[in-house]
């Protein structure tokens, strides 16, 4: 019976997980008015916004990169998070992620994409976040991240537009090439769930690497498993979690667990006899591939 109680909570919290991401957002959106845009927050949000609390970390890197001054405090922050929580940050924390998943929410026939694609965010980390501010600055730079990037657009431009609009100022429209981004990330928000996170976070491609050694992480339990894909059912990617959530996509939002061989677990638990002094042997990972010949068994965590 006590086993059964961490899995009925972990159900009950996958189905509150719109609330956590709604508590998480207003700490985003600066209630107290606390602008501390010196230190950044482990989550992808534009400090442009008119009530974002703390700064972008995405942004600081390609800041800190354009002045060619090593992100120590930024990096710290990333790194810590990541080891901790993986990229549960993506699934539960991220105001971006939350936008997101509410449009999803439109009941609109979804599209799965191929899981190859997910590797451009790390053409967008290393490619606009890094090398583009390192070598060409950020003045009068169309490639420079946050002149592309559609956070900045709905959270930091649209609401100075709105008022200086009602103020009856002029105000200045986002480039062409910026409002299309926006335009079209909106829109295949309906057609393909979390696109933005699929394709081009690079705050997500960072987490996902994290999903290996995180503190906290999706397991599949060997002994349970059945290989009946319930998980890659439930999963918005159609991917289900690999070995311990090493699936590159996975975003750790629980809505696998409805399959009793999904939970979650800590580095406690990897010793071969668990933590705790406990005799029971630690549950074996399994890899959720399509099975061959005979289904082998993964190596442990």
């Amino acid at each position: 019976m006590a086993k059964k109680k961490p899995k009925r909570f972990l159900l009950r919290l996958a189905g509150r997980r719109m609330w956590v991401q709604a508590a998480f957002l207003l700490a985003w959106l600066d209630p107290l008015m606390l602008r501390m845009h010196g230190i950044c927050s482990p989550v992808f949000h534009c400090h442009s916004c008119p009530a974002a609390t703390f700064a972008c970390p995405i942004g600081v890197l390609a800041n800190f990169g354009a002045i060619h001054v090593f992100p120590f405090l930024a990096l710290g922050v990333l790194a810590a998070t990541g080891a901790l929580l993986g990229a549960f940050v993506c699934g539960w924390l991220c105001p971006f992620g939350f936008l997101q998943d509410l449009i999803g929410k439109i009941p609109v026939r979804k599209f799965t994409l191929p899981a190859w694609v997910g590797y451009f965010r790390y053409v967008v980390l290393i490619g606009l976040v890094l090398a583009v501010p390192y070598w060409f600055g950020k003045e009068n730079n169309p490639y420079y991240f946050c002149s592309l990037c559609p956070a900045g657009a709905l959270e930091g431009a649209m609401p100075e537009i709105a008022k200086k609009a009602i103020a009856g100022e002029a105000y200045e429209w986002p480039s062409e090439l910026k409002l299309s981004i926006v335009g079209v990330l909106l829109v295949s928000m309906l057609f393909v769930w979390r696109p933005w996170c699929t394709l081009f976070c690079p705050l997500g491609a960072f987490y996902s690497l994290c999903n290996a050694f995180s503190f906290f992480y999706v397991r599949v339990d060997q002994n349970k498993c059945t290989q009946c894909n319930v998980c890659k059912s439930q999963c918005g990617f159609g991917a289900g979690p690999v070995q311990r959530a090493s699936d590159l996509r996975c975003i750790g939002c629980l809505d696998c667990t409805t399959c009793k061989a999904v939970g979650v677990s800590s580095v406690f638990e990897r010793s071969s006899n668990g933590s705790g002094g406990s005799t029971d042997p630690a549950p074996q990972l399994v890899a959720l591939s399509p099975p061959k010949s005979s289904t082998s068994e993964s190596e442990g965590d």
